[in-house]
């Protein structure tokens, strides 16, 4: 069976099949990334959530030979961004989730920079290590 979506998987689902590299990388879409960040901590709480999801991407990108792609600021900058939305509206479902918080979709850049003024999708430095915000920290 050919998949479009991750959408076509439960939660637990698309998790296992992330974490042991049998997800299609045509599928690991911004939005997938973002059902990661919001299962994870779901399931995890945030911080759990934050060291689960660095290993696992970086597990996964070495899978598919793309370790350039990694972007440690960026990953824990989403991860961040999903848990204060999380906050915001707390439902059961990623789908519903996703309704609600059309942001995290259409204006993620936006919401970046609103933490950063470094360009932390371009930065060598922030795809090697985290770097804190400098505008506006992540509460």
């Amino acid at each position: 069976m050919f998949m479009k979506s991750h959408l076509e998987l439960s939660d637990n689902q698309f998790e296992s099949q992330f974490e042991n590299y049998q997800l299609p990388p045509s599928i690991f879409t911004h939005e997938a990334h973002l059902r990661l960040a919001w299962i994870h901590i779901k399931k995890y709480g945030v911080d759990v959530a934050i060291n689960n999801i660095k290993g696992q991407i970086k597990n996964y990108v070495r899978s598919i030979g793309e370790e350039d792609k990694y972007n440690e600021t960026l990953t824990v900058a989403a991860i961040r961004i999903v848990y204060h939305f999380i906050r915001k509206t707390p439902l059961n479902s990623f789908q519903e989730f996703l309704t609600k918080n059309q942001k995290l979709k259409t204006e993620f850049r936006e919401l970046i920079f609103k933490h950063y003024k470094t360009n932390i999708f371009s930065s060598e430095i922030a795809k090697r290590e985290f770097l804190e915000p400098e505008l506006l920290p992540f509460s």
